[in-house]
């Protein structure tokens, strides 16, 4: 089930921006979809971990992590930012290209975006922003999935999304975009289980 949308109308940054701040969403080519309730303790404990991990691994790098909220905005073309009608907010990106930050947050692909699963995002992360991700060229792609203990990997490969790499959530994994970030599931699996 996806997520449901503000309405029927075509929507841009410009409007985003306008609205209250008391419900949070994302826009993808102008359609307006209202984010989940909060997200639940274990998604919020496996986001951190995550985030932890991959934050020390990139201390002096120029890479750099953000999680959410930490607006995305993906651009069609050279359109300007009031124009732009994609903005997500995914869990945790990496953003290697300092000319894609700025003080909104991104412009432009990541290179790596995770989203961790919760039940009322699972299809909207697992069908529409895959597809999103895919077209804007997000280079690697993760789906989490605390419940099921698996990470499902799509790599970018001549602009598609390959068959996707499913791993359980045991020992170390390496992001193939990024092989300096290893992954340790069990400091994740740690926090799942307290």
């Amino acid at each position: 089930m996806g997520l449901p949308r503000r309405d029927l109308e075509y929507h841009t940054y410009a409007d985003y921006c306008s609205w209250p701040d008391d419900v949070r969403y994302e826009l993808i080519d102008g359609m307006a979809f209202a984010m989940g309730p909060a997200p639940a303790r274990r998604h919020q404990a496996a986001l951190l971990e995550l985030a932890r991990q991959v934050a020390n691994i990139l201390e002096d790098s120029p890479c750099r992590p953000y999680i959410a909220p930490f607006d995305v905005r993906l651009p069609k073309t050279d359109e300007t930012d009031d124009d732009v009608d994609t903005v997500v907010q995914p869990d945790l990106v990496v953003i290697c290209d300092h000319a894609k930050l700025d003080d909104k947050g991104c412009r432009g692909a990541p290179d790596w975006v995770v989203e961790v699963l919760s039940p009322s995002t699972a299809g909207h992360d697992q069908i529409l922003k895959r597809e999103l991700y895919q077209r804007v060229g997000v280079r690697e792609y993760w789906l989490v999935h605390p419940a099921d203990r698996i990470v499902t990997i799509y790599t970018l490969n001549l602009g598609r999304y390959a068959m996707p790499d499913v791993r359980e959530m045991v020992g170390t994994l390496a992001v193939s975009v990024l092989p300096e970030i290893m992954i340790d599931w069990g400091r994740v699996a740690r926090e799942l289980d307290d």
